[in-house]
């Protein structure tokens, strides 16, 4: 190995390191105060039922697990597939995994315009009278009459958190983000349920606006 090769691997060693101390002194701080809560930040993605991913893959299809989520049991997988809509297409939108009962896809409100659809602005789950779209895959394609929405903020904890904070599944609170872009972010809806990791999810157009990145510390405030 050259000088320079071996001091430029010496400086990303160290770098890392960096990043990973800062990581953990963050998750440090957020489990010691339950109103600290650690950023996801997501880009546009499609949960699939049984039978779409049968459409979509082939019949008896599995995803492929690519990287684990802080959410315990969720995933993303290897699989991709294309949405087209009335206007245009979004292709290589990730698979996340395990299926669902519902198909739903999960854009920005910038990705409607692209694909020529007003997704509103909902909770997960929520998709009646949500626009439809054409999702095509290696090996078919499905039209769906509904489920693409704009995902509402919210945060995930368990119950025992939520009840450190005086708060319950379904309450809507206010966000303090610091930093040179940061503000209050008001509605956010809490998720509490069994099996919840503390993160707060916001989207990608977000998380720009107010110059956050996943694993960014923000802070709960009642609303």
């Amino acid at each position: 190995m050259q000088p320079v090769e071996a001091i430029e691997r010496i400086v990303a060693e160290l770098l890392a390191q960096g990043v990973t101390a800062a990581r953990d002194a963050a998750h440090a701080t957020a489990a010691a105060d339950p109103a600290c809560v650690p950023v996801g930040v997501s880009n546009r993605h499609i949960h699939l039922s049984r039978s779409d991913m049968d459409a979509l893959f082939g019949p008896g299809s599995s995803l492929t697990r690519k990287k684990a989520m802080k959410q315990p049991g969720q995933y993303a997988a290897e699989e991709t597939v294309t949405l087209r809509g009335p206007k245009g297409e979004i292709g290589k939108v990730r698979v996340l995994g395990p299926l669902r009962k519902e198909t739903q896809i999960e854009v920005s409100v910038a990705d409607g315009f692209v694909l020529g659809v007003r997704p509103p602005l909902r909770l997960s789950g929520h998709l009646e009278q949500s626009p439809g779209i054409e999702v095509i895959g290696p090996c078919g394609s499905v039209r769906k009459e509904c489920g693409v929405i704009v995902a509402m903020r919210h945060i995930h904890m368990p119950p025992e958190t939520a009840a450190r904070l005086g708060l319950v599944n379904g309450d809507e609170v206010d966000v303090e983000v610091d930093g040179p872009r940061g503000g209050i972010m008001h509605r956010v809806a809490v998720r509490a349920a069994e099996n919840s990791a503390l993160e707060m999810h916001i989207d990608i157009e977000e998380a720009n606006a107010f110059g956050l990145k996943n694993d960014d510390l923000v802070r709960i405030r009642k609303a």
